[in-house]
């Protein structure tokens, strides 16, 4: 075994040869030792080697890996790759397996990566590639129901998943009340989703990190890359401004279902019996500017904004409802030398929605939003001695708008508002040592000083991270973590689903912030001469001051919202079993996941116990989810996808007797419903196939396919929500009894989507 006290740092970057993009998560190996590392965000790695000659190896899927010779003495050493992507023509596609022996070495465990290239193979609900909706096919990821792109991670809620677009917040991450996505799979360089372990430079949220990377721009030539969908199309155009100095790239996608639906209800202007169909489409925007100011210096300049629109108007009724989000993004990367590196940052994100509301001659605009300004910095340094450390700080200035309503007429006699505006600040510092104590030890311990302040009123914590993986033998690994996490702004919502009308609320004196602990432990066997890697994980988690609402709360218009709020605890611990290969021409993974998901709400008074201050599961408690994906690839031109996916069906409460109430005698009674436990029914299990095929064709520049897919093949009719219909008599006058009716979404539905690339 290697003394790494007499180790010598060997650095360098790891691009894509066709572009000049950098590669995140690219693996650097010494086979010979069994040592190993990957990539950062930046494309950099560094690996601690004795002295001696050596094979260093790049690799990364989806692209040819290349090894060097080279001979490691004293002092720092830099050394620089540039991959090929794998020939689009070969007869089957060839991908080196160094994405799972990379999985097998990181420190890093509950970490699930994907690219836009993978995302695009897989079926999708109308032909829309969704990287979340792929990323719902990994154990210990669970999605709210048919359809929605919102993400359940280990017992979360769907506000308690820290989003970040090249650092910057995104605080809602969904289009079509949480069907898709926000991001164009075209603008998406790279998405890792750490489910636990995390790493002391994130903090804010509870269950989650979804770290994207957008694309930098192609440094060589202007490419343009979009696809044409049943409900949607999609550009993006990239490449040099000047080149090797100054790189764009511009996306945009927009839905077009609102043009027919207009010309429908223009051509039925006039029949008495229509019902006019709504307006909806939604649109996002991406852009980013790289501009290499020097050998050591890198300035980015990055954007988003994205809108859903939704509405109805008539002669007697006009409604109208928007909601998006905002971010703009200044970064500034620099070198000082071999050793040490930093990324400064300053951003602005913000999420809003309005609603409007016009009937006959009375008006109401409801209106929501945060606003946030954050400045942060990172530092990387690698140290002699196997150590790779990082340190930085955040602070972020919130603002929120709470429920705010405006009401007048129109002679504007008649006129009040309500609602709250408040602010916070929130700050973060942490260090972190990623640590090679030899060939078979590795750990990555830090520790985070977190805070918020509010109207006079200051929390903080200190949240400590650890990280261990031991190597049993060359395929083999066990893998072990512990996190603690603060959150210190919540979503408050009266749905189990994340809505675009939920509202984001500070900590304040009377809100206490979240907190989750979580273990979790593994091991990783790769086999059958590295093309399967195969890992089981098993976690807890503890999480206090979670927040619901006290029953027939006013979200809307209050101007003291937390007096609304009910505080309890949370718990959540499952077993987690993966099953992946990436190599030949049938690749995929298959994902089982064993969970169980609690709430206790229980005050010092009885009348504010949710469940009598027991505890009960939580409406996304799934005891089983299956998924089994599986990629075949019949030659260079055709290849067929396949999802299937099932899951125990979500928990919901329904009345177990109902009583009559006469109020008012002549008039009709009413009928009060009675409950027993929380959540104590089940809707019928979830499960569905869904199937593509993607045949390439020859375009004379570039690359070009079409996709067909059929999402829900053998029409399964999967629950979205339970309702109950009142049985009258023959007359319709006497109530006999209720009767439960299901509603399901999305039957059988096929799309046809043309992809291209030019260049």
């Amino acid at each position: 075994m290697p003394s790494f006290a007499q180790n010598f740092a060997v650095r360098g970057y790891v691009r894509d040869a066709n572009n000049g993009e950098v590669l995140i998560g690219a693996t650097v190996s010494v086979p010979q030792l069994g040592l190993g590392t990957s990539t950062n965000e930046e494309g950099v790695f560094t690996i601690s080697l004795p002295e001696g000659e050596y094979a260093l190896k790049a690799s990364y899927i989806g692209y040819t890996s290349f090894s060097r010779d080279i001979r490691v003495t004293d002092g720092a050493q830099r050394i620089n790759f540039t991959l090929d992507p794998v020939d689009t023509e070969l007869k089957e596609v060839r991908v080196e397996a160094g994405g799972l022996r990379q999985k097998l070495n990181d420190t890093r465990m509950s970490v699930e990566s994907l690219s836009s290239r993978e995302a695009k193979l897989l079926p999708a609900l109308f032909g829309e590639v969704d990287l979340v909706k792929t990323l719902q096919l990994k154990p210990g990821v669970q999605s709210g129901g048919e359809g929605t792109s919102g993400l359940y991670v280990r017992g979360g809620g769907p506000d308690q998943n820290l989003v970040l677009v090249d650092d910057a917040l995104i605080y809602n991450p969904s289009h079509l009340f949480g069907f898709f996505s926000v991001f164009n799979p075209d603008a998406v360089k790279s998405v890792d989703l750490y489910k636990g372990g995390f790493p002391a430079q994130y903090g804010g949220r509870l269950s989650s990190v979804m770290d994207v990377k957008l694309n930098e721009g192609n440094n060589e030539k202007l490419t343009a890359t979009g696809g044409l969908g049943l409900i949607a199309s999609r550009l993006t155009l990239d490449g040099p401004i000047i080149k090797d100095k100054l790189t764009f790239t511009v996306s945009g996608r927009r839905t077009y279902v609102d043009i027919f639906t207009r010309q429908i209800n223009r051509l039925s202007e006039g029949n008495a019996d229509y019902d006019p169909i709504p307006d909806y489409h939604f649109y996002d925007l991406n852009g980013k500017l790289t501009y290499k100011a020097g050998k050591n210096d890198e300035l980015s300049l990055s954007g988003y904004f994205g809108r859903d629109i939704f509405g109805f108007n008539d002669d007697k009724f006009k409604f109208n409802f928007d909601w998006g989000n905002t971010m703009g993004n200044l970064r500034w990367r620099h070198r000082f030398n071999n050793s040490l590196y930093a990324t400064t940052s300053f951003y602005t994100s913000g999420y809003q929605y309005r609603i409007n509301n016009a009937i006959d001659v009375f008006s109401a605009k409801l209106t929501s939003a945060v606003k946030d300004y954050t400045l942060k910095t990172d530092f990387d340094l690698f140290v002699k001695g196997g150590h790779s450390v990082k340190f930085g700080a955040m602070a972020t200035r919130h603002h929120f708008i709470i429920g705010r309503l405006n009401f007048e007429s129109d002679d504007s006699t008649q006129a009040f508002s309500t609602g709250t505006n408040l602010a916070g600040t929130e700050f973060g510092v942490y260090a972190s040592d990623d640590y090679q104590v030899n060939a078979q030890l590795s750990l990555n311990y830090g520790l985070r000083l977190s805070g918020f302040s509010n109207n006079g009123k200051t929390y903080t914590a200190l949240e400590p991270r650890i990280a261990a993986k031991y190597n049993l033998s060359e395929s083999t690994s066990l893998k072990a973590s512990y996190a603690s996490m603060k959150q210190y702004v919540h979503l408050v919502s009266n749905s189990g689903a994340s809505l675009p009308t939920d509202i984001w609320y500070p900590s304040t004196r009377g809100v206490e912030p979240q907190r989750s602990q979580q273990v979790a432990a593994g091991i990783n066997k790769l086999f059958g001469r590295g093309r399967y890697l195969f890992t089981n994980e098993v976690y807890y988690k503890w999480m206090t001051n979670q927040l619901d609402f006290r029953d027939g709360a006013n979200l809307f218009v209050n101007d003291n919202l937390q007096d609304e709020f009910l505080f309890g605890k949370g718990k959540s611990y499952g077993n987690e079993i993966y099953l992946e290969k990436v190599k030949g021409k049938t690749t995929g993974w298959l994902g089982y996941t064993l969970s169980w998901t609690y709430r206790k709400f229980d005050s010092e008074n009885d009348l504010d116990d949710i469940n009598e201050g027991r505890w009960f599961p939580t409406r996304y408690d799934r005891r089983h989810d299956i998924s089994l994906v599986v990629l075949h690839q019949f030659n260079k031109r055709l290849s067929l996808t396949g999802t299937f996916v099932f899951g125990t069906g979500n928990a919901y409460s329904i009345p177990v007797a109902r009583f009559i109430f006469q109020d008012v005698e002549g008039e009709d009674p009413s009928v009060i419903p009675i409950y027993q436990d929380r959540n104590s029914f089940r809707l019928a299990p979830y499960h569905r196939l869904d199937l593509s095929v993607v045949y390439k064709l020859k375009p004379k520049r570039g690359e070009s396919d079409l996709t067909f897919s059929v999402y829900n093949v053998y029409n399964r009719r999967n629950p979205y929500f339970v309702y109950f219909e009142q049985v009258k008599d023959a007359d319709r006058v006497e109530t006999l009894g209720f009767q439960a009716k299901q509603v399901a979404l999305f039957p059988l539905v096929p799309a046809i989507t043309y992809n291209f690339k030019f260049r």
